[in-house]
């Protein structure tokens, strides 16, 4: 059992966007909805808490208000085998939503995400100088990651 619960706050959408992530990821399922009902804290009916699983994760979406909002502050992150799995995973987050840098982007529901390969951390070890040009690479990339390009600048050519 997960000891550690990711919750996220949404204005009044979160079967929506939870609807959009199991769609985007592939590999998802809600797991128990709460309702609100007549006690006036939200419209009888509607969802007040969502649990739900992605990739194995479990979280809950709750339907707060527009009193928080989300930041880069706090992102998920998404490893992906390779390019055509970051593609996939790319379009669909960020569909509505808008590019950032770093292989970033923030969704329609204004929570980041970075999508990269599940590799990543054998391009920051090793070689000093193989590692500094995969850095350079990546910070200068505005939007989705191009595998080919970040393994040519981290092998020098």
């Amino acid at each position: 059992m997960q000891k550690i619960v990711t919750n996220l706050w949404f204005d009044n959408n979160a079967e929506e966007a939870i609807d959009h992530y199991i769609a985007a990821l592939g590999d998802g399922k809600v797991l128990n909805v709460v309702r609100y009902d007549a006690t006036g804290m939200g419209d009888d009916g509607t969802a007040m808490a969502v649990e739900f699983e992605l990739l194995g994760q479990r979280f809950v979406g709750i339907n707060g208000g527009p009193m928080f909002t989300f930041s880069e502050a706090i992102s998920l992150e998404v490893r992906c085998a390779d390019q055509a799995e970051i593609d996939r995973v790319w379009d669909a987050l960020v569909e509505g939503g808008t590019e950032q840098p770093c292989g970033w982007l923030k969704d329609k529901f204004g929570l980041s995400w970075q999508v990269g390969p599940s590799n990543f951390t054998d391009f920051t070890t090793g070689d000093p100088e193989a590692v500094a040009r995969f850095m350079k690479k990546m910070l200068s990339t505005q939007g989705k990651f191009n595998l080919a390009e970040l393994q040519a600048a981290y092998d020098g050519r």
